[in-house]
């Protein structure tokens, strides 16, 4: 008797392909919401300082150092909780562009039957009251297109959002007073996307005046810091390594280069880190443990068409995004961000701390 394998003819067999069939689990509803309403509360609270400091001609990173955490009033608005009402402009921009970058994933997750949760938003006391935010994917992710679109879908919505609340914010700025620079300051650096947009709106007549100044000159309104943090998350998340966004869409059009790329990623970030911002080298680390594993997709169909149009897209939305050095801490005139600056004053401190007289 025959084998009915065996007598099939080879350019007819196909082999199996391996089907998974997952059951979606229950959102923990009180947990999104909970998150969600403390994200709320924190970025009010930056959003806050934010607001002072425009409506009093300040830069928006500004400190008067009354407040027990830097950028964080929590004690002017505990004696007067009506003032978190003037934080709404910023967290509702920044909420709103995050939101929508959570989104563009679980909706493409829904598209492709991608077990995910909904957002989680994290609250902590950073410059712009969050540390972003997250979903879960909690099944396998069936082809490498699936991984593509979910993966830049999230970049491209936050993206066109944080356009539209940059082009709205740039319309209300203030002239900052005139004067010598400041020696002890923390300052804002602006990513290229801020500049093109302030020279379309200059060109198309809204921007006159003050408003056409230099950013740096400018005490910008709240809603354009929600910008600049929505713009910083994209780039971020935009970084072509690890199970970032930028990783996910690497992988998915090239999958054995995409550890190769991860490591070249690392090695540019380690040499910015020491010399412009110390927190590149965080992110270095992080895409490092995060090379170790990534899902694992189908090798076909391959990434092309329009995808591969999309791909150049998301390395435009990086380019344009990304600052390398996203904020200037001055200490005396002297600028205190890189790591080399870091380690160049713990030195200081231990020789001044040695030769100190010591008491008996």
């Amino acid at each position: 008797m025959s084998d009915p394998i065996s007598s099939i003819p080879t350019a007819e067999y196909v082999p199996p392909v391996q089907v998974w069939v997952t059951r979606p689990r229950k959102q923990r509803y009180w947990l999104h919401i909970l998150l969600l309403v403390m994200t709320i509360f924190t970025t009010l609270l930056v959003g806050t300082h934010f607001q002072y400091n425009y409506q009093h001609h300040l830069s928006p990173l500004a400190d008067d150092g009354s407040s027990s955490i830097p950028f964080f009033p929590i004690d002017l608005v505990w004696g007067q909780p009506s003032r978190l009402l003037s934080g709404i402009p910023f967290s509702a921009s920044l909420m709103l562009i995050l939101l929508a970058h959570e989104m563009g994933h679980y909706l493409m997750c829904v598209r492709y039957g991608v077990d995910a949760t909904l957002p989680f938003f994290i609250p902590f006391p950073s410059l712009i009251g969050t540390m972003g935010a997250f979903i879960r994917i909690r099944s396998p992710i069936r082809s490498r297109t699936a991984l593509f679109d979910i993966g830049i879908a999230g970049p491209i919505a936050g993206f066109v959002v944080a356009c539209g609340v940059l082009l709205i914010g740039l319309e209300l700025p203030h002239a900052l007073p005139a004067g010598p620079p400041p020696t002890d300051a923390i300052l804002v650096h602006y990513p290229l996307i801020f500049t093109l947009a302030q020279r379309l709106l200059a060109a198309l007549g809204i921007l006159q005046g003050a408003a056409a100044m230099p950013l740096e000159k400018l005490a910008l309104h709240p809603m354009v810091f929600a910008a600049w943090g929505g713009m910083f998350a994209t780039a971020l998340n935009l970084l072509p390594g690890g199970q970032l966004d930028g990783g996910h869409i690497v992988f998915s059009i090239a999958p054995r280069a995409h550890r190769f790329i991860s490591r070249v990623v690392i090695l540019i970030l380690i040499p910015m880190a020491v010399y412009l911002w110390w927190l590149w080298l965080v992110w270095a680390i992080l895409l490092e443990i995060s090379s170790f594993r990534h899902p694992h997709v189908a090798e076909w169909p391959k990434v092309a068409g329009k995808r591969m149009a999309l791909a150049i897209f998301a390395a435009v939305m990086l380019a344009v995004t990304l600052t390398p050095k996203p904020v200037a801490v001055l200490e005396g005139g002297r600028d205190h961000s890189s790591l080399k600056a870091l380690v160049h004053d713990a030195k200081q401190g231990l020789r001044d701390w040695w030769r100190a007289p010591k008491s008996q």
